[in-house]
């Protein structure tokens, strides 16, 4: 048994007095003989008895009494050896997008707001976090608006980060219970391959995981195969459906309905369906389905621009026509000049520059090309053989730490392809390795920190660049290399003049740092906006002579179609979609979490934890006892004589 206020049992101390006074009224008095009284002797002697044992009882009655007031003041309980500990309490609400899930008709999400609202005491102070939003020390009616209209997120933290948020939450006392309280559907990836939070942490998880786990139907991507006629084709790709079901999916243009067919599943729940759909016109897309599952993936927002052209501009003293037959088509602007055909004012309005085979590259182009690279042009070095390094190495050691260092004439071959360079990134499904070698017969050794692309066999560079410079070290001349009749010069020259305007694809993801060019001329003081009915935002971007390069990386937090506007003027179109991870509905085994307390419910777990918390107070029971005390003393007083 436990005190509230010990200190008050000091005055039990105090019941010495009354013994004290008890025992000086039964002091012994002298005995006077007195003849011919026998009989009243006796009945003196019995009165005398009678009244020390009416003394006794009054004495400890008044003694039970005294002490029992004094027990009551002190507060005695009982209690659990935690229950007296500060204790602080931080829950993670999980609100991604499989907490859309249904039980009962009410999906995860609303049953787990519910409960919380429901148990949570009034007065307890607490924080609680979300995959993306944070209430730091408050209570229940303090954000219960906010829990009842809580959106869902395509975020999920996984348990790692839940435990260091939390702990960012939780205060330094270190004397304290820190009550973690992890409310979620634990798909698979919340664990993340680690079950393991910080020891510090009195953890207390609880699975909110509908009873009938469902097929959840999800459109995952598209591909435009735009084809060579004016029709182009439309490829969709499903998941998570039954071989024995078709599913309708419909395709909107804007709020059009422009067709509509059924998706079949194969055995692995995959399907693909295939649309046709004009080549040349702008689409605002939409593809839709319904499924019983979770709703977020249920649509899919693409959109189709108006293509513009990459600008290439060739100085060239080559009669080979290796860089027009790369760079046609609807895709390329392509223009070749020699070098003393050249206006230099053509380059203003280029996206990219090749210099190939010059012999020296004068210094009033070298200005212009600085000039022309610092705007975000791309700039492709294919050297001759017999070429002025001094005149290369001065122009390139203005660029980049790059120079040639000397010619080797040796027969070598071209054997290596660095996979994760971004130029090869997605070309190949898988690392290639026995590719026909393109053949090389001089090549210039050069001393770069720019990254390698291609490299000759004993590790020199082919090529080397990023980020709008590419150096080739080989000159490609027929005579001296057969790299330009080789496969590999397609992706390469390609995804080159592609890296230097970033063209918006059929749709972005959301929460993927995405970068797009855009086609305008603006002023220092102005500023591209990016909207939807409804919702809108200021991207990042950086301006260049002749474009603006938008950067989206925390923006939108939405799905759909913006628009991008200069002045209230549309100028293009982009889509985001939601990511598709929360698409699998995998759950976890919770019993292979380790170092916490699992319970069924909310409610099962508020329980609990008022369990803990309960003190059993007995100063009741001492006010009762010292009553029924007071009444002892008058009933002896009345009936013991």
């Amino acid at each position: 048994m436990q005190f509230k206020h010990p200190e008050i049992l000091w005055a039990l101390f105090l019941l010495v007095i009354p013994i004290l006074i008890h025992l000086f009224q039964l002091r012994r008095f002298t005995k006077t003989p007195f003849t011919n009284v026998a009989m009243l002797q006796k009945v003196v002697s019995e009165s005398r008895k009678s009244n020390t044992l009416k003394k006794w009882l009054l004495l400890f009655t008044r003694l039970l009494l005294l002490a029992a007031i004094i027990i009551a003041f002190a507060q005695p309980f009982t209690s659990a050896t935690t229950a007296l500990q500060e204790k602080e309490t931080v829950v993670y609400l999980d609100d991604s997008f499989s907490m859309q899930a249904k039980n009962n008709g009410i999906s995860l999400l609303e049953k787990a707001v519910q409960d919380l609202i429901k148990n949570i005491d009034g007065d307890t102070e607490f924080s609680l976090f979300t995959n993306e939003k944070a209430f730091n020390n408050v209570r229940i009616t303090d954000i219960q608006n906010s829990l009842l209209s809580l959106p869902y997120s395509y975020k999920q933290l996984n348990l790692n980060e839940i435990g260091l948020k939390a702990n960012s939450l939780f205060s330094q006392n270190s004397s304290s219970i820190k009550n973690l309280i992890v409310i979620s559907d634990f798909q698979e990836r919340v664990s993340d391959g680690n079950t393991d939070l910080d020891t510090n942490l009195v953890a207390h998880f609880v699975p909110m995981q509908p009873q009938e786990i469902q097929n959840n139907v999800s459109i995952d991507s598209v591909f435009v195969d735009d084809g060579l006629n004016e029709q182009a084709k439309l490829k969709v790709f499903l998941s998570g459906g039954n071989e024995n079901n078709a599913l309708p999916i419909s395709l909107y243009n804007d709020e059009e309905l422009i067709a509509k067919t059924a998706a079949k599943f194969k055995s692995n729940g995959d399907a693909e369906v295939e649309f046709t759909i004009p080549a040349s016109e702008e689409l605002n897309g939409r593809l839709s389905i319904i499924d019983n599952a979770l709703g977020y993936d249920n649509r899919f927002y693409f959109n189709i621009n108006s293509k513009e052209k990459i600008k290439v501009l060739a100085i060239s003293e080559s009669d080979s026509d290796y860089l027009k037959r790369l760079f046609r088509g609807d895709e390329f602007d392509f223009q070749k000049y020699a070098l003393n055909q050249l206006d230099y004012s053509n380059l203003d309005n280029q996206n990219v520059v090749v210099l190939d085979n010059l012999a020296t590259i004068p210094s009033g182009l070298q200005n212009i090309l600085r000039t022309f690279k610092n705007d975000g042009g791309t700039l492709i070095i294919v050297p001759a053989i017999n070429s002025n390094l001094s005149s290369y190495n001065t122009f390139l050691s203005s660029l980049s730490t790059t120079q040639f260092s000397e010619k080797i004439t040796s027969d070598a071959k071209l054997t290596t392809i660095t996979f994760d360079h971004p130029l090869y990134r997605n070309v190949f499904e898988q690392e290639v390795t026995n590719f026909q070698y393109p053949s090389v017969k001089e090549h210039f050794s050069i001393q770069t920190t720019l990254p390698k692309a291609l490299s000759l066999e004993g590790g020199d560079s082919f090529l080397s660049g990023d980020d709008g410079l590419y150096v080739f070290t080989v000159p490609l001349a027929l005579d001296n290399s057969n790299f330009i009749n080789s496969p590999l010069i397609v992706p390469t020259f390609y995804n080159m003049a592609q890296s230097s305007l970033q063209t918006p694809k059929p749709y972005q993801t959301l929460g993927e740092s995405t970068t797009v060019d855009i086609s305008a001329q603006i002023g220092n003081d102005d500023i591209l906006e990016v909207s939807k009915a409804g919702y809108g935002f200021i991207p990042l971007q950086q301006t260049f002579p002749n474009r603006v390069r938008l950067t989206f990386d925390q923006n939108p937090t939405e799905d759909g179609i913006f628009f991008i506007l200069q002045n209230e003027q549309r100028l293009q179109n982009i889509s985001f979609n939601y990511p598709r991870a929360e698409s699998q509905l995998k759950y976890m085994d919770i019993g292979a979490l380790e170092n916490a307390n699992t319970m069924d419910s909310v409610p099962e777990l508020f329980e609990y934890l008022e369990a803990e918390n309960n003190i059993t107070a007995y100063w009741k029971w001492f006010v009762i006892l010292a009553l029924l005390l007071a009444l002892i003393e008058v009933l002896i007083q009345k009936f013991v004589t």
